[in-house]
């Protein structure tokens, strides 16, 4: 007997046959879909997962950069002026308070000022005056709303689609359906400084999608390189025996594959490596923002938001998919009391930075095809929260969780600037007008990345999965 079939056994020859055979058909099908790139194979070699891809349709965004103010910012205070609160303030609403997480109170009144901006005229609070700057390239989702007001579904499912089962992220999805423009940088990077939002890293999970389109998380407290990047370099070893050794390694893993056929998990790892090796090239320039102009620097403005800000617009100018921009460890927007300080200290860290960038991608022609979404996994209640033991006690100035109306915002990649969309209840409690549900915020995320979010799949225990799962309708409206 031939001595390459005297070493495996038979169920290992079934497998391997047939996972050839499936291999073959699955690489044809997704080249016939647009899927597969002809540059999806490097030297006739495996297929190499991050390769650029064409969407379904022309897209008008290539790339995503998501400002994630974790915790909940206040509609209220921020995108969604509501003067029938100052009228109110103090008073029990003419209307029952909907049902949140904690026990709520007489009406709040925004602490916080707002006025009208550019030609569209539209009203936001002197917290984001910087943003503000940029609002006729902007639309205000004013109707968004989500289904629990907890934010540990709320988080996942605004960024896996999904508020309980394991799913894989927005940003994995994009990397999987488009790959990568730079192939020695991370196709999806998430930024948090100061260590994990809640529910940690299965906000930027890859779920059932092979592990190479997984998020790479970031502490951007970190300046230094090789502590942002973890191992970047190998103090010991040169790059040429890296290199060397890394062509070893790569040989013994590929024989491995071969026995074993397709391996996910292997063929994952073997992307990581080559990754971690060509990133040392390249991560150095991506990351240091001291390389920017000085004009720049001081237009983003001083600390870790700005830094961060400044770098997802230099990673997304190499090429990297989607960057994801967390404010900080933990749920920092999240003010059961003392909102009037905490959203002012909070917002005071980005909004300049924020109006930087969305300035700075326009003078570069870059705001065009890339599209930048900014908001939390919830909203906050127009309505004061009780103080409550150990909480927020003796404290009557701050606001609870709310499902039930809340904003996002979108600019550049095709959105429609200077528009606002849908509105809550007058007090601000409740989308009423043009709702839109997070489902339908994916759906429309992913047209204008030129997939069709129904069509949009991956085969994954007898079922085909999408990122909105059975729901979700794309909303038109928020299109240019």
């Amino acid at each position: 007997m031939n001595s390459n079939f005297s070493s495996i056994s038979r169920r290992e020859l079934l497998s391997r046959s047939g996972l050839g055979f499936g291999s073959l058909g699955l690489a044809s099908l997704l080249e016939d879909s647009g899927m597969l790139s002809s540059e999806a194979r490097a030297d006739g070699g495996p297929i190499n997962p991050l390769a650029p891809k064409q969407p379904h349709f022309p897209a008008k965004a290539k790339r995503v950069i998501h400002i994630f103010l974790n915790g909940g910012c206040s509609h209220v205070d921020t995108f969604d002026p509501k003067p029938e609160l100052t009228k109110w303030h103090g008073k029990e609403l003419p209307t029952p308070n909907l049902k949140t997480e904690r026990p709520t109170g007489a009406a709040f009144k925004s602490p916080y000022s707002f006025r009208k901006y550019g030609e569209s005229g539209i009203e936001v609070s002197e917290l984001f005056h910087h943003t503000a700057q940029s609002i006729d390239d902007i639309c205000v989702v004013r109707s968004m709303h989500a289904d629990v007001p907890n934010h540990e579904p709320s988080l996942l499912l605004m960024n896996c689609g999904e508020a309980r089962l394991v799913r894989p992220s927005v940003g994995s999805w994009l990397t999987y359906g488009l790959g990568s423009e730079n192939q020695n940088l991370p196709g999806f990077i998430a930024m948090c400084p100061g260590g994990y939002p809640i529910q940690e890293s299965q906000n930027w999970q890859a779920g059932f999608l092979p592990g190479v389109y997984q998020g790479t998380h970031l502490d951007t407290n970190n300046t230094e390189l090789d502590k942002l990047i973890e191992n970047i370099r190998n103090g010991s070893v040169s790059r040429t025996s890296q290199r060397r050794q890394l062509d070893l390694l790569q040989e013994f893993n590929q024989r491995h594959l071969e026995q074993r056929g397709h391996d996910p998990q292997l063929e994952s790892r073997i992307q990581s490596f080559e990754l971690s090796y060509r990133m040392q090239r390249d991560a150095e320039d991506a990351f240091d923002v001291s390389r920017e102009p000085k004009h720049i620097q001081e237009a983003y403005g001083p600390g870790v938001q700005a830094r961060q800000i400044l770098i997802a617009r230099r990673l997304i100018e190499r090429g990297v998919r989607m960057v994801q921009l967390w404010h900080g460890a933990g749920q920092p927007w999240d003010n059961h009391d003392d909102i009037e300080k905490n959203h002012r200290r909070l917002a005071k860290q980005c909004d300049q930075a924020i109006g930087a960038l969305l300035k700075d991608l326009k003078e570069r022609g870059l705001l065009e095809d890339t599209l930048v979404i900014c908001g939390g996994e919830f909203g906050r209640t127009p309505v004061v929260e009780l103080p409550k033991k150990g909480s927020n006690a003796g404290k009557i100035n701050g606001r609870d969780h709310n499902h039930w109306g809340f904003t996002t915002w979108m600019a550049g990649g095709g959105v429609k600037g200077g528009h606002v969309h849908g509105a809550t209840d007058e007090f601000g409690f409740k989308a009423v007008e043009d709702k839109v549900h997070v489902h339908d915020l994916h759906a429309t995320m992913l047209k204008l990345l030129g997939f069709d979010h129904e069509k949009f799949t991956y085969r994954y225990a007898g079922r085909d999965f999408r990122l909105t799962d059975v729901h979700g309708h794309v909303v038109e409206d928020l299109i240019a």
